[in-house]
């Protein structure tokens, strides 16, 4: 494990040097393997745990090429990560979202298109007042990802996006245990679309402070 933990500290200097950029082809296995003073048995492990978690893609055939390294690519790591939670941390990654979301909210207040606006207006309307628990927390996921992804900041979204497995179960516990969990929801995806119409920046954070929180609170009630 040493070795190779050797060999992926190698590449990974490779990498942030500028030696190696997204999308440039590794060099042949051999080649490398002598260039890093590594085995190729090492290298190959090393190439197996970068491909895993979004550093390098292996081609079949063509070579090992270095990914786009972008944020959303290279987060997806986290979700997988994250569906490996206990029920109990659950509040964990709840609070780190009651932290994130809302920053998210304020900065799109300043930055939403009014199409963008519409659409979410319209995705609530199509809702009704008494969708069943899986069209709303189907809505919620889109909801908050179309407003955070107004943010203009793509670590912030894929961070979210990440987060999303614990707390989508939440919200499916809450709808079948709390009966005005629905009217609760709508009413707070309403007023987070009406403060960002507003531009106000500081009552958007607001809200989806409230929204978040008010999960977080009836889960710590009943864990």
């Amino acid at each position: 494990m040493a070795v190779t933990d050797e060999a992926i500290e190698k590449i990974k200097g490779m990498i942030v040097s500028g030696a190696l950029g997204p999308g440039d082809r590794l060099p042949k296995e051999s080649e490398l393997a002598a260039e890093l003073g590594l085995s190729r048995n090492s290298l190959r492990e090393a190439v197996r745990a970068l491909s895993l978690i979004r550093i390098l893609d292996v081609r079949q055939g063509d070579g090992t090429y270095v990914t786009s390294l972008d944020p959303q690519l290279l987060l997806e790591a986290l979700s997988f990560v994250v569906d490996f939670h206990r029920d109990d941390t659950v509040l964990e990654f709840l609070a780190v979202r009651r932290i994130l979301e809302p920053a998210a909210t304020a900065m799109a207040a300043l930055r939403i298109e009014e199409s963008r606006l519409d659409a979410l207006s319209a995705q609530l309307d199509a809702l009704g007042d008494a969708p069943s628990v899986e069209e709303l927390v189907a809505c919620d996921l889109e909801f908050h990802r179309g407003i955070v992804q107004s943010s203009g900041n793509s670590v912030l979204c894929s961070l979210l996006d990440g987060l999303s497995g614990p707390t989508t179960r939440a919200r499916v516990w809450r709808g079948l245990t709390q009966e005005d969990a629905v009217s609760r929801t709508l009413h707070e995806h309403r007023a987070i679309v009406a403060a960002l119409r507003d531009r106000d920046a500081e009552a958007a954070r607001s809200w989806a402070t409230v929204h978040v929180a008010s999960v977080e609170q009836w889960l710590r009630s009943t864990l």
